[in-house]
C-alpha cells in the first residue's frame, strides 16, 4: 500500500442503489440506513447536475456517504440494493457479489427483468417510488426520523411520482408522503430542488422535439414520436419529455435524441395498456409501466426508431393474440423419430422447423428440430439417429391467449425459430418467425428486417486503442484503409477479439476479407515490406514481415469462407461466402466474433451468435448441433477453453460431446490432428484440469485405452504441472516441449507395446517415435542411479543428466517420490546444467601442449573437479589441467 493512500473501509453491511442515481435512489439509500444499524452507504453516482450539486454540498456530510473506491469489498456480508434489482446497474459494487455466502436484500418498485439478482430478502411493490416502500417499513417498525431525513425521503417520493401526478402513483405513495409530513418534511425545500429551470440549450432541444413530433396510430392508440440530434451528452433529457407531455397533453410519448455515439430514449405513458418499461427493456434499458428510458449505443437514430416501431406494433394490439396467428393443428413428431424421417416430413410440408413431443404416452413438448440440422445430419450418415440427439431442447412456449409480445421476445431475443403454443402442456399449434413477420407488416416501412437480424454490433474502438500496442493498432488501420481502396470489407476475427473483450493479452491477428484474401494479402504485404506464403486450396495467406524493432511477425489473412464437411471428421471443403457464414463455421460462439476495419465502421464489434452473452455467462457453446460430428477435435478444444478461461461447457454442448463420443467419432480422426490438439492442451499454463476433464468425458480412453487416468497417473500429472511452474520461475533457457513431459506422464504405467500403439495412433514420425521410446527407457534407468549419488558428488550428477533431454530431466523430477532425487535434479537444473570452464583448448596450447583427443578428456575432468568444488578460479583450472597433461606425457 502506498504510504499516502487511505486504508479501505470495512463494510459488513453495504447499502447502495443503481448507477446514474435519481433522487428516489438517493433517498431510498438513506431510508434503508434506518433499517440497518451501522451500515455503510455508497453513492453510485449521477448524471443529473442538480442532484450532484445537492449531494456534494449536503448529503455527503449529512448522511455520511462513502465513495465506491473506498470500500473493502471482501468484508461485505450483506448487500442492500435499492431502486433496482439488475446486476448490470450496480457495477460499482460488483466485487461484493463474488463473496461466498453473501446475503442480498432488495427493495425495488420496477418490473422483473432477466438480469435480476438472486435475493435472500426481496421487497418489491409496484408503487410510484422505491422510497415509499422503505418509508412505510420504517413507519411500521415504529422508528423515528429527523426532519432532515424526512425531507430527504420526501424528495425521493415527490421526484419519482411527479409530485403525485404520475399514473404510477399509488395510495401507498400518498400515505408515505403524509407520514413524512408529520415527521417534519420541508415541502419548500423539496419544491426548490425539484423545480428545474430550462437552460437555453434545453429550450432549443425542446423546440426541436416539438417540431419533429408526429402522432402514429398504433392499433388504435395514439403514440407520439419525437426526435432530435446533438453532438454531445445532454443532461436532464428526461425533463424535456416531462415538459413536452405537459405542453401537448400527450398520452404516450417516445422522445429520441442522438447524443454522440448513442441514442437516448425517454418514454412516458398515461395509458395502462401501453407498458413503456417493457418496450425500453427490449431496447436495453428499463423502467416502470409509465416511465422508462434506454441508452442505445453504436446504432444510428433511424435504426433505433425502426426497432421502436417494431416493438410498438408487437406490444400494442388488444385484438391480436397468439390464437389468431398460430398455425393449427401443428405438424409434429416424437423425439424418437429418425433424423431422415424428420427431414422428409419438413421437406414435404416446406417447414423450417418442427416441434417434437416426448412420447405418445407423454405428449409434452420437449424441443424442436430445425430443417437444416436434419439435412446435414443425413448427409453425414446419421439419418437413423433419433431427433432427440440433435434437437434444440431449450424451448419456450406460449399460451393461445397470450399477446404477441412474448412471441416476439422469444423469436427475436432468444433466436428461437419456432414457438409451440400449448394449453396445460398439450400442443395446440405453433407460431413461427414467418408468422410474426407477416403479422407486423401492417406498417411495412416501420418493421425493418434489421429487427429480425441476429447481428448485434457495438463499437470497441476505445478497447483497441487502450489494449493494443501502437504498432498493432496501426496495422489494423492500414488493413482497413486497404479494404476501403479495394472496396472490400475487412475484419479482424476470432480469438483476438474474444481476448480483447476478456482483457487478456493476445496479439495474434487474423484478418478475414469479403473478397480475394490472397490478393489482399499480397497488397498489404507490399505496404509492409514483407512476403506472402499462400494456400490456394483454402484461400488463405500468411504475411511475414519485419516490424520496427527488427523482429519477424506474421499476419494471417483469409477469404471469408463457408466450410462444409463431406463426411464426419474429415477436412473441410471451402467455398466463398460472407462474414456471417465465415463466423458460423467456427468452433464456439466465443470465437465467432469479428471487428470491422473497413469503410466507416472501423471498430464495430459483430456478434451474430450471442458470443458476448456467453462470455458474460462464462459458457462454452457450439454454434450448431452437428459441430462435433463434423469436427470431433472441437471436443478437445472445448475442454481446453473451459479450463483456460474458467468457463463451463453448456449443458446442450455437453450432451453433444457425449453423443459424438458414443458414435466413436474420435477414432475417425487422423492421429496428427489428435496429437495437435493434445499439444495445444499441454502448452496451456495449467493442463492438469483439462486432462481430468478429458478423462471424465472418456476422450483419453477413446484415443487409446492406455491413456486412461488412474489415481497414480493423476498424481504424476499434478506433480508435472508443479515442476513446470517451478521451471518457468527460473526463466531458464531453453524452454522444454511440454507435450513430451505430459505424454511421458500419461503413459507412465503402460507397458512398452501399449506405448508403441499410442505413438502409432498419434502418427509419430519414425525419429520422433524412436526418440520418445529411448527417452522413456533412459528416464527409468537413470532415476535409480541418481538416488545412489552421494550428497556432494555433483560431477556424477552432471555426468548422468547432461546427456538427457531437458524434458526427461523435468519428468524425472516430477516422477520421483524421493526428496533427495528431487533436490539433486533441482540443483542440476538451477546451477550445474549451464556451468562452463573459464579455460579452453587454446589455453592448453599456450601451455605448450599439442592439440588432440586428450584435450577433450582433460577439459571434461577439469569441469568435473570444478563442479565438485575442488577448484574454482581460472588459474586453478589451468593448474589442474596442466598437471593432468604433464602426467600423461
Amino acid at each position: 500500500m502506498n504510504s499516502n493512500s487511505k486504508p479501505l473501509i470495512p463494510a459488513p453491511v453495504l447499502i447502495t442503489g443503481h448507477a446514474n442515481a435519481d433522487f428516489d435512489c438517493l433517498a431510498a439509500i438513506v431510508a434503508a440506513s434506518k433499517l440497518y444499524d451501522d451500515a455503510v452507504l455508497v453513492f453510485p453516482g449521477s448524471q443529473e447536475a442538480n442532484l450532484r450539486n445537492f449531494f456534494i454540498e449536503s448529503a455527503t456530510y449529512l448522511f455520511n456517504f462513502k465513495d465506491a473506491k473506498e470500500i473493502d469489498y471482501s468484508t461485505v456480508k450483506t448487500l442492500v440494493v435499492v431502486d433496482t434489482r439488475q446486476r448490470e446497474r450496480i457495477s460499482h459494487v460488483a466485487p461484493a457479489l463474488e463473496n461466498p455466502d453473501l446475503e442480498i436484500h432488495l427493495y425495488d418498485h420496477h418490473p422483473d427483468s432477466n438480469d435480476d439478482l438472486p435475493a435472500t430478502l426481496s421487497v418489491v411493490k409496484p408503487w410510484g417510488s422505491a422510497t415509499s416502500i422503505i418509508t412505510l417499513l420504517i413507519k411500521e417498525k415504529g422508528l423515528s426520523i429527523t426532519p432532515e431525513e424526512a425531507t430527504m425521503l420526501g424528495l425521493g417520493v415527490y421526484e419519482d411520482t411527479g409530485s403525485f401526478s404520475f399514473n404510477s402513483t399509488t395510495e401507498h405513495d400518498f400515505e408515505a408522503g403524509g407520514w413524512l409530513k408529520t415527521m417534519g418534511m420541508d415541502i419548500n425545500t423539496i419544491s426548490e430542488l425539484t423545480t428545474r429551470e430550462l437552460t437555453v440549450e434545453q429550450i432549443s432541444i425542446l423546440n426541436s422535439l416539438l417540431e419533429s413530433a408526429t402522432t402514429h396510430d398504433i392499433n388504435g392508440i395514439p403514440v407520439v414520436i419525437a426526435e432530435t440530434s446533438v453532438s454531445h451528452y445532454v443532461r436532464d433529457f428526461a425533463l424535456l419529455a416531462h415538459k413536452m407531455i405537459d405542453m401537448q397533453e400527450v398520452k404516450v410519448l417516445f422522445a429520441l435524441c442522438r447524443m454522440s455515439d448513442r441514442v437516448q430514449v425517454v418514454a412516458r405513458s398515461k395509458i395502462h395498456s401501453v407498458n413503456v418499461g417493457q418496450i425500453c427493456q427490449s431496447l436495453g434499458g428499463g423502467g416502470h409501466n409509465f416511465a422508462a428510458s434506454a441508452s442505445v449505443k453504436s446504432k444510428p437514430l433511424s435504426e433505433v426508431k425502426d426497432e421502436l416501431f417494431g416493438l410498438l406494433y408487437s406490444s400494442i394490439h388488444y385484438e391480436k393474440t397468439v390464437r389468431e396467428h398460430m398455425t393449427a393443428p401443428a405438424i409434429f413428431e416424437y423425439e424418437t423419430v429418425s433424423m431422415c424421417k424428420a427431414e422428409s416430413i419438413m421437406n414435404r410440408f416446406g417447414l423450417k422447423a418442427i416441434p417434437l413431443l416426448e412420447s405418445a404416452n407423454n405428449p409434452v413438448v420437449s424441443g424442436y428440430l430445425e430443417y437444416q440440422t436434419a439435412v446435414r445430419a443425413c448427409s453425414h450418415g446419421l439419418g437413423n439417429a433419433p431427433a432427440s440427439t440433435y434437437m434444440n431442447k431449450k424451448v419456450q412456449t406460449v399460451n393461445p391467449d397470450d399477446d404477441l409480445y412474448p412471441v416476439m421476445e422469444i423469436i427475436v431475443g432468444k433466436r428461437q425459430r419456432l414457438v409451440p403454443v400449448v394449453i396445460d402442456t398439450r400442443l395446440m399449434g405453433v407460431i413461427t418467425r414467418t408468422d410474426l413477420i407477416n403479422t407486423l407488416v401492417e406498417e411495412p416501412s416501420r418493421v425493418p428486417d434489421k429487427l429480425f437480424s441476429d447481428k448485434k454490433e457495438r463499437n470497441v474502438l476505445p478497447l483497441l486503442k487502450e489494449r493494443l500496442p501502437e504498432h498493432h493498432f496501426e496495422l489494423l488501420t492500414m488493413a482497413g484503409d486497404l479494404g476501403n481502396r479495394l472496396n472490400v470489407a475487412v475484419y479482424v476475427v476470432g480469438g483476438f477479439v474474444r481476448d480483447l473483450l476478456l482483457g487478456r493479452k493476445n496479439l495474434d491477428l487474423d484478418l478475414v476479407v469479403e473478397g480475394d484474401g490472397i490478393a489482399f494479402a499480397k497488397k498489404l504485404a507490399h505496404s509492409l515490406g514483407g512476403r506472402v506464403r499462400q494456400h490456394t486450396k483454402f484461400k488463405t495467406a500468411i504475411i511475414i514481415y519485419t516490424n520496427a524493432a527488427g523482429e519477424e511477425e506474421r499476419l494471417d489473412v483469409a477469404t471469408a469462407r463457408l466450410e462444409y464437411y463431406e463426411q464426419p471428421a474429415s477436412l473441410p471443403t471451402v467455398e466463398l461466402s460472407s462474414i456471417k457464414m465465415d463466423l458460423y463455421r467456427r468452433d464456439f460462439t466465443i470465437n465467432a466474433l469479428a471487428i470491422q476495419l473497413s469503410h466507416d465502421k472501423f471498430g464495430k464489434l459483430i456478434d451474430f451468435f450471442g458470443a458476448q452473452k456467453d462470455i458474460r455467462d462464462k459458457v462454452i457453446r457450439v454454434l450448431h448441433s452437428l459441430s462435433f460430428v463434423e469436427d470431433p477435435t472441437r471436443i478437445l478444444r472445448a475442454i481446453r477453453f473451459e479450463t483456460r478461461f474458467e468457463f463451463i461447457i453448456g449443458p446442450q454442448t455437453t450432451k453433444l460431446i457425449k453423443n459424438a463420443l458414443q458414435l466413436k467419432l474420435i477414432t475417425k480422426l487422423s492421429g496428427s490432428r489428435v496429437f495437435h490438439e493434445l499439444q495445444s492442451i499441454f502448452n496451456e499454463v495449467s493442463p492438469y484440469q483439462s486432462l481430468i476433464r478429458l478423462h471424465e468425458f472418456t476422450v483419453l480412453q477413446s484415443i487409446h485405452p492406455a491413456l486412461e487416468l488412474s489415481p497414480k497417473k493423476r498424481d504424476v500429472l499434478k506433480e508435472i504441472e508443479k515442476v513446470m511452474e517451478w521451471y518457468r520461475m527460473l526463466y531458464a533457457k531453453p524452454s522444454p516441449e511440454p507435450w513430451v513431459i505430459y505424454l511421458l506422464g500419461l503413459t507412465s504405467a503402460s507397458k512398452a507395446d501399449a506405448v508403441e500403439e499410442v505413438l502409432t495412433r498419434l502418427h509419430f514420425a519414425p525419429k520422433q517415435y524412436a526418440d520418445f521410446l529411448t527417452l522413456r527407457d533412459t528416464v527409468k534407468s537413470v532415476t535409480n542411479l541418481i538416488n545412489a549419488i552421494p550428497p556432494e558428488a555433483y560431477s556424477r550428477l552432471y555426468e548422468l543428466l547432461v546427456p538427457i533431454p531437458l524434458e526427461g530431466v523435468l519428468y524425472m523430477m516430477a516422477r520421483t517420490k524421493s526428496e533427495a532425487v528431487k533436490k539433486h535434479i533441482s540443483h542440476f537444473l538451477a546451477y550445474l546444467r549451464n556451468t562452463t570452464l573459464d579455460i579452453t583448448g587454446a589455453d592448453l596450447q599456450l601451455l605448450g601442449f599439442t592439440p588432440g583427443p586428450l584435450f577433450g578428456e582433460v577439459l571434461r575432468k577439469t569441469l568435473f573437479a570444478m563442479l565438485d568444488e575442488k577448484i574454482k578460479t581460472r588459474q586453478e583450472q589451468l593448474d589442474f589441467a596442466y598437471r593432468m597433461l604433464k602426467a600423461r606425457q
